[in-house]
């Protein structure tokens, strides 16, 4: 039997996506979060490789929150011999099974359509999982309350803290052999609509931090009136408002946002349009958690009301064809798979439409493309021109910037011994390394890919 503790990277090392990190110890071997990774080839690519462990080694799984890139990878695990518990807050238990499912039937309907029209060079073609190794997967879910404490064994113990990223996620702070580690999961804003700020932690020994904005600060301005102004103006060119969105978080505040735009009258009365069975889930789910967020019921009731859900895809087709100005929400948030890009093939095509970045866009992806300035998108084997207005609205992201991440950092009444950085492109992460090192002094390093660093010993 080992005598030390430590921890393997398997995703999320330089990189935003694939979020794995498997804590070892003489007890048992925990892995927090599951995630998919997303993006480049090269990066989608290590989905289909085997993890460089033993997965029936993995005793227990704890999930920080339902994003894919956390929580995706989960059926792949189960089907490769994980038969341990999978543990998170309930908010995330009900949020990741939808997430889960619509993430298998993308996958069965793009491997469809790939056969069908022979775009790929894999013959056949194959989803990475079903709907029925979802399935498998949910029946080892055990959902708990935040602040509680749950024993894993005689000298592990971990509890759920609220990070403020999206409903249900948390950050992890266990206690390990009389040390405490936290898991920093994805840190959410200082000030949102949606959730309250993320809370203190007092005290860690080691901290694995996210750092996706560890280089860049998010604009001081008016997100409200930033907001109007793009809704505003596409509707003054007569034009269509495309907004891709996360289904999960990220829609939903976009959602109470426009909403309380139009309330206030500071936008037209046009039809608005949230399309993604997934986002019409986790906004009914959203309702069942009252404690979780800051909207009134009322407020809740408005997001389904007072905006068209869009579930069955014969209505998004008639919501493409209808005229006159519209705001559309739509699935997915980086444009990697999803409603969206049905949208996309018909409205960047015209240079009176907007589309609006209204959350990170990972390398590799469509979202970081249009960022960037692409004159063209490859959508389902074909090339599609960009005429319409791209525009971005930083600080609508769910996650936290350099600055809120510092402030949170400063909070800690015992400094952290050591820092890991992941889930961050390289520069992000070195920037986030240098600032941290130079204004808290605290040691920090930036793992690799599957490397293993000792915690410590005993």
């Amino acid at each position: 039997m080992t005598n030390k503790i430590s921890i393997k990277f398997l995703g999320a090392a330089s990189t935003v996506t694939g979020s794995k990190h498997l804590l070892q110890t003489p007890e048992q071997n925990i892995l927090i979060d599951c995630g998919l990774f997303q993006g480049i080839k090269s990066l989608r690519l290590r989905n289909w490789e085997p993890l460089p462990v033993n997965v029936s080694e993995i005793k227990t799984i704890i999930i920080t929150h339902a994003h894919l890139d956390h929580c995706g990878y989960l059926p792949l695990l189960v089907k490769s011999g994980f038969k341990g518990n999978i543990l998170m807050t309930r908010p995330t238990r009900d949020l990741v099974e939808i997430i889960l499912r619509d993430s298998a039937r993308i996958q069965e309907e793009d491997a469809e359509r790939a056969n069908r029209y022979g775009y790929s060079k894999h013959k056949p073609a194959l989803p990475l999982y079903t709907d029925n190794d979802v399935e498998k997967t949910l029946g080892l879910f055990k959902a708990y309350n935040d602040k509680k404490w749950i024993t894993l064994s005689g000298d592990i113990r971990f509890r759920f803290t609220k990070n403020g990223h999206i409903l249900g996620s948390c950050f992890v702070e266990m206690e390990c052999y009389n040390k405490k580690i936290v898991f920093s999961g994805d840190i959410g804003r200082n000030k949102s609509e949606l959730l309250q700020a993320p809370e203190k932690i007092d005290s860690a020994d080691f901290l694995i931090m996210e750092s996706t904005y560890g280089n860049r600060l998010h604009s001081n301005g008016d997100v409200s009136e930033e907001l109007s102004s793009v809704i505003n103006s596409t509707i003054h060119k007569k034009g269509n408002l495309l907004i891709p969105s996360f289904a999960v978080g990220r829609a939903q505040e976009l959602m109470h946002m426009i909403l309380q735009l139009k309330l206030k009258l500071h936008i037209p009365d046009i039809p608005i349009y949230m399309d993604s069975p997934m986002g019409a889930d986790a906004t009914e789910i959203l309702t069942r958690y009252p404690e979780w967020h800051k909207l009134s019921e009322p407020e809740c009731r408005a997001l389904s009301h007072q905006i068209t859900i869009i579930r069955d895809w014969h209505e998004t087709e008639k919501v493409i064809k209808k005229k006159g100005s519209k705001i559309v929400i739509a699935a997915s948030g980086m444009l990697t798979g999803g409603r969206v890009l049905e949208y996309i093939k018909h409205y960047i095509i015209n240079k009176k439409n907007t589309v609006l970045l209204a959350g990170y866009q990972a390398e590799g992806t469509r979202g970081r493309a249009l960022k960037e300035g692409v004159h063209e998108l490859k959508i389902h084997g074909k090339y599609y021109p960009v005429h319409a207005n791209i525009c971005e609205i930083s600080s609508l992201s769910a996650h936290a910037d350099q600055q809120e991440m510092l402030d949170w950092l400063r909070q800690f009444k015992q400094k952290p011994g050591k820092i890991f950085l992941v889930h961050g492109e390289p520069m992000a992460l070195e920037a986030f390394r240098v600032k941290i090192n130079d204004t808290l002094g605290i040691d920090t390093i930036i793992p690799l890919q599957n490397e293993e660093h000792t915690l410590f010993k005993l």
